[in-house]
């Protein structure tokens, strides 16, 4: 079990370091669509693995709340959702394909804040795979360590793109490749952290748990929403983002059912 609650926690974080890696392997500027395909395929990811992963075993973990069961999902759902919210006005970052800041207002350098609009889409994630692996620990019945692994795996797969998405633009716009990549490697280092503080947290989340789980998928949403899916859309109409949504989302509710 250490050994799987430990790949649980590395797992997202290697799937960003490998999608960073891939700035060694581009030629000229990213592609977009390119871009389109690897943010879709992202936003597709994180939307099933909220539901599958996150929003049904809490609702599942409920039951005994009756018509009420619902309830837990509810709050968390809208708790995760606001405190993203404040969390994107608080912070100053930068979204690709965007000269304007967001968030308070700051003198960071513009790769600096690029790190910091993923690792605000990261952060979400970690916590995530934190509650999954508490809830596994504490010996929850509706959390499986397949399951487990399962949510683990999918996010590692939709960080594979993210951490592509900060390093390629990175280099496109003059960076040298070794520190795109270095960047891209530091968006995910929240991943794990956020992870390990939920988990140490566990003991204490035991009666909130089918809260937690809806407050991560909340978080997630709100990334899915306000930032991945109008980055997938923008400029010249393209069908490629939807058709890597629906490619992430299935990917990803295949794993969950057939691993969980």
């Amino acid at each position: 079990m250490t050994i799987q609650i430990i790949s649980a926690i590395i797992l997202p974080f290697i799937g960003t370091a490998l999608g960073a890696g891939g700035v060694f392997f581009m030629r000229g500027k990213m592609n977009r669509t390119l871009q389109r395909s690897l943010t879709g395929f992202a936003s597709g990811v994180m939307v099933a693995a909220s539901i599958w992963s996150l929003i049904i075993p809490a609702i599942e973990q409920s039951e005994h709340m009756g018509k009420l069961s619902f309830l837990p999902a509810f709050v968390g759902v809208w708790a995760g959702f606001l405190f993203l919210l404040l969390l994107d006005q608080l912070i100053p970052h930068l979204h690709l394909n965007s000269q304007k800041p967001e968030g308070a207002p700051s003198k960071l350098g513009r790769s600096t804040m690029m790190v910091l609009a993923v690792a605000l889409h990261n952060l979400p994630e970690g916590m995530a795979v934190g509650a999954v692996v508490a809830g596994c620990i504490t010996g929850n019945a509706t959390i499986s360590a397949a399951a487990m692994l399962a949510l683990a795996v999918g996010i590692a797969l939709q960080n594979l793109p993210e951490g592509a998405i900060i390093s390629m633009p990175l280099h496109s716009n003059g960076m040298k490749r070794g520190r795109a990549f270095g960047y891209g490697v530091l968006s995910g280092v929240v991943e794990p952290i956020g992870a390990i503080i939920t988990i140490l947290l566990a003991e204490l989340m035991v009666p909130i748990l089918p809260y937690m789980l809806a407050f991560s998928a909340g978080a997630m949403l709100y990334v899915v929403v306000e930032e991945l899916i109008p980055e997938m859309s923008e400029g010249e109409h393209s069908n490629v983002g939807t058709i890597f949504f629906a490619v992430g989302f299935t990917l990803m509710m295949v794993l969950d059912v057939a691993l969980g």
